[in-house]
């Protein structure tokens, strides 16, 4: 005897851990690499906007604008998956697209809202929570494999962001703002 035998799993074990890998190894509508480019590109474009904030030393930098920007995407492949899913086949679920973009803007609009504050007379950080809102749009855009507009809206976003501040400083619009 070399040792002790192993018995064979019961045949209910094996149905029930089959059903456990199916349950929680959905295939996707999506192949996992356009879903993984879609997320690449919103971490890259958000990187792009929260990179003049991370210069200009605002308090959501490279990494907020980041993270807004992959969550927006997340959210819109979990909306096209929740689509696919054949338990919403059925003719009486609908799927309204615009409740996607309504959530995102809410969330990001009250995130957002922590970043402006009236101070001594004066507003801040309105500029950065416009950067934010524009991160949730560029990173829905992305998410949603609309990558012309995500890649447009971020650049215009980055250039605003960037030549305006010094153009607003050059011609005395604006002064320019003290470093945290």
């Amino acid at each position: 005897m070399n040792g002790p035998r192993e018995l064979p799993p019961a045949p209910g074990v094996l149905a029930s851990m089959d059903l456990l890998v199916a349950e929680f190894a959905p295939s996707t509508s999506l192949p996992w690499q356009v879903i993984a480019v879609r997320l690449v590109l919103a971490v890259l474009l958000g990187g792009v906007l929260g990179f003049e904030r991370e210069l200009a030393d605002r308090p959501a930098g490279l990494r907020t604008h980041m993270m807004v920007c992959l969550a927006s995407a997340v959210f819109a492949l979990i909306t096209i998956e929740i689509v696919a899913m054949p338990m919403f086949d059925d003719e009486r679920v609908r799927a309204d697209p615009i409740r996607l973009v309504e959530a995102i803007t809410a969330g990001v609009a009250f995130l957002a809202a922590g970043f402006i504050i009236f101070k001594r007379g004066a507003v801040r950080g309105l500029t950065t929570g416009a950067g934010m809102w524009l991160a949730a749009a560029t990173g829905l855009a992305a998410g949603l494999g609309l990558w012309v507009i995500a890649t447009l809206a971020c650049l215009l976003g980055a250039v605003i962001l960037a030549v305006m501040r010094r153009l607003e400083t050059g011609l005395e619009l604006k002064q320019p703002k003290q470093r945290r």
